[in-house]
């Protein structure tokens, strides 16, 4: 999975490993926090490997992938895009930079992931992919166009795989988080948060209790769902 050094991506790691999946944990800068990921994972008895790759690079889908198939000796088939960055500001002054780095590590990485998982998926009639969105995607916050447009379009990505997929036992769904405490959410007015209805942040932990269910055998007949987690903020 892709993110997975620490926040969400950590959380989601530690719980895909613990129901017995052997984790790739991909970061881009914090090889600290993911060996750490890996440490944990592995002192309860999990499997896990840490992947160094920019996923905004073209070529990363080829080396992430080629990487964890020769490490733990068969198929990928399950797929979490988590990485993701903001460079927030309000549309008047978004520069093209800061549109494009933002949509191109959101959206186009997890495009190109996914392409790239899903034709062993449908070779082996089965797969799960989860794309984590945010509820920007479903709800306005002033100064973060890029980000929300990168998560709608993951949204729609996510709708639309699933329904091409969906014959071949390969599901596609997103979750979209609302505040969650993390790295990401810490440098953020916490007055913010008197918009949530349950008047609290979430939890990394939440997060992943959701995608571990989207990854389950029990979830086989849901795909193409958008699961929020956010306290009702977009209720």
């Amino acid at each position: 999975m892709t993110g997975a050094s620490r926040g969400i991506g950590a959380a989601i790691a530690r719980a895909l490993a613990r129901d017995g999946w052997p984790v790739g944990i991909n970061y881009r800068t914090d090889h600290r926090g993911a060996e750490a990921v890996v440490t944990q994972i592995e002192g309860q008895g999990g499997r896990a490997v840490a992947l160094a790759a920019d996923v905004a690079d073209p070529n990363a889908p080829d080396e992430l992938f080629s990487a964890l198939e020769s490490h733990f000796g068969g198929r990928v088939l399950v797929l979490v895009n988590n990485a993701g960055l903001r460079r927030d500001d309000l549309t008047p002054s978004l520069g093209d930079e800061e549109w494009s780095t933002v949509l191109d590590v959101d959206l186009t990485a997890a495009f190109r992931l996914t392409r790239k998982a899903l034709g062993p998926m449908l070779r082996a009639r089965s797969g799960r992919i989860v794309n984590i969105s945010s509820v920007v995607a479903l709800r306005a916050n002033p100064g973060q166009a890029n980000y929300a447009a990168a998560k709608a379009g993951m949204i729609a990505l996510t709708r639309t795989a699933a329904v091409e997929v969906a014959r071949r036992g390969v599901t596609v769904n997103a979750v979209a988080p609302g505040w969650i405490d993390t790295d990401m959410t810490a440098e953020v007015a916490t007055d913010l948060l008197a918009a949530v209805p349950a008047r609290r942040a979430g939890t990394p932990e939440e997060v992943a209790a959701c995608v571990r269910f989207l990854v389950s055998d029990e979830a086989s007949y849901v795909t193409g769902a958008v699961l929020t987690v956010d306290g009702g903020l977009a209720a």
